[in-house]
């Protein structure tokens, strides 16, 4: 039985939300259990990142610009329901993962040898042994999809986002176990030379764990859609091959994407090694390194995933719909009425991570304070591409409604040169001990690239969007943000913020507690601004929320 529209939106949103949510916990708690800017942490890091990475890279752009849609297809047109079609698709999905899968352990080694710039061979070979646990999550994290765009096409929405829950689930469990067992960073430093298998078990393992019954557990929904799906070969003559040409665009933008970032990753990994050498200095220097930059990176990503994308949902099919009937007028009052809708929401942050990065990075130092003012100072500089963030996705979503893939493609090679060139200066020019906040930096100008030159294209495109008024209300909404700002620097500084050794910078849970006041006291004066720098877009922006709230 179908469930209604409201009803589904409900399920996946709430999943989505508790999703987030655990995610943070379980962020926090690995810095609980192996400190933020330590090695373990970075090494331990990039192992259990890459395994995303390279499926995102090999395969996540093939499924969702050919797989996918050809699943959507087969499923609503077929008198089987496309199960024989489904089951062929599966069939050579799951062959396929398994081969890139099986390479990329067999690679596990000369892969860390290339991400881990100047690591020494202890940090090598923890890699490796991290990697050799880590890496099969990239045959699950295609199971997952698939079967769970198969569950979707079917209006089964619920299981697809509630599964991510199970996995912050066990990689809790596990990371809670791995601190009763070993003890917390803090209390006791796990390093390079303590390290133990049991350790690896508990943190890698269950971190593994975690992404395998997150594909599997969505067997149990599929089952129940009485599809008899079976293993199917024989895949000529089903129209893969013309999906492919279809998606070419999508595809080429998500490898291009995707190769960037591996290159910068790659120079984020460099800090790591020099790590040792720069503890050993008088006083000992703390060094960013890759799990800082992930843990700004998720803090900063944070109010597109929230506000950015679920604006961004209505956006497209409003555009789409505009754009199919030849209507530019209705085309442009949405992108309008989204991009300031957004910025009321995203300004306020990046304002907000701004002037609260250093308990933030408090609440990810591990209880460390040395280490928690060098991942606010992170956090600091890439939260000034938040708002950005949005803008250059809703811009790019513009030339989609117009079936137009090329653009973004084009834009996104732009960037991509964008980013290698960051790439190759920070890494021939920037010292190690500030490569990270280089790469954050680029992370945020990579933002305003793409917008500015999504913006160049589309107003050449459609002519004025409204843009002047675009940025009129951008400009009052930034009025109201820094009076916010400076109201919450004051509580900030009452709580001990900007003292060494005062209240904010006690532990993590002190940091929770400033966190608490000082964003409460934030968002209250943002409220009072917002009206009076005559801010109309709030109440767009609340209305939706509250009316989610009262269903």
């Amino acid at each position: 039985m179908r469930r209604s529209g409201a009803a589904s939106s409900a399920i996946m949103a709430s999943g989505t939300l508790v999703s987030r949510v655990l995610g943070f916990v379980k962020a926090v708690l690995i810095t609980v259990a192996v400190g933020s800017v330590t090695t373990v942490a970075d090494v331990f890091e990039l192992a259990n990142t890459l395994p995303n990475l390279i499926y995102v890279l090999v395969a996540g752009g093939i499924f969702n610009a050919v797989l996918v849609p050809q699943i959507i297809k087969a499923s609503r047109n077929a008198e089987d329901q496309g199960a024989d079609y489904i089951s062929r698709l599966l069939t050579l999905a799951v062959l396929a993962l398994l081969g890139v899968a099986a390479v990329v352990v067999v690679l596990a080694g000369p892969i860390i040898r290339l991400m881990g710039t100047d690591w020494d061979d202890g940090m090598l070979a923890l890699g490796t042994t991290f990697a050799l646990f880590t890496f099969p999550q990239l045959f699950f994290y295609g199971l997952y999809t698939v079967v769970g765009q198969v569950l979707n096409a079917k209006g089964a929405f619920g299981a697809y986002m509630w599964a991510p829950v199970l996995n912050n689930v066990v990689a809790i469990a596990g990371l809670l176990v791995f601190v009763q067992q070993f003890g917390a960073y803090q209390q006791d430093p796990h390093t390079l030379e303590n390290w133990t298998a049991g350790k690896t078990l508990w943190l890698a393992g269950t971190a593994t764990l975690g992404v395998v019954l997150q594909a599997l557990i969505l067997f149990l929904p599929l089952r129940r859609l009485g599809l008899g799906l079976r293993p199917r070969f024989g895949w000529r003559g089903i129209g893969l091959s013309t999906a492919a040409r279809l998606g070419g665009w999508t595809l080429a933008t998500g490898v291009i994407a995707n190769l960037a970032f591996l290159v910068l990753t790659k120079v984020a990994a460099i800090p790591t090694g020099y790590r040792p050498e720069h503890l050993a200095m008088d006083p000992p220097q703390q060094i960013a390194g890759v799990t800082a930059l992930n843990q700004a990176s998720m803090l900063y990503s944070l109010p597109h995933g929230v506000i950015g994308l679920s604006i961004a949902t209505v956006l497209f099919n409003r555009m789409a719909a505009a754009a199919t009937e030849g209507d530019r007028a209705g085309m442009v009052a949405s992108l309008s009425s989204s991009l300031r809708i957004t910025g009321v929401a995203t300004v306020f942050a990046a304002v907000a991570l701004i002037v609260y990065a250093g308990p933030l990075g408090m609440l990810f130092s591990g209880g460390v304070p040395s280490a928690g003012a060098v991942v606010g100072q992170v956090v600091a500089v890439i939260a000034i591409g938040a708002p950005f963030m949005s803008t250059s996705f809703m811009l790019g979503r513009a030339f989609y409604a117009q079936e137009d893939a090329r653009t973004p493609f084009l834009v996104q090679i732009g960037v991509a040169v964008f980013t290698v060139a960051c790439a190759a200066g920070i890494w021939a020019f920037v010292a190690p001990e500030h490569m990270i906040f280089a790469v954050a930096g680029c992370y945020a100008a990579q933002n305003v690239l793409s917008t500015l030159l999504y913006h160049r294209v589309l107003v050449r495109r459609v002519g004025d969007y409204d843009v002047a008024r675009v940025l009129d209300s951008h400009a009052r909404i930034l009025a109201a943000a820094l009076l916010a700002g400076a109201a919450g620097a004051v509580v900030l500084h009452l709580l001990g913020g900007y003292d060494p050794a005062g209240f904010a910078w006690g532990s993590q849970l002190t940091a929770v507690v400033v966190l608490a006041v000082g964003g409460t006291a934030m968002g209250a004066v943002y409220l009072v601004a917002l009206r009076l720098c005559r801010v109309e877009e709030l109440g767009s922006l609340l209305r939706p929320v509250l009316a989610r709230l009262g269903r």
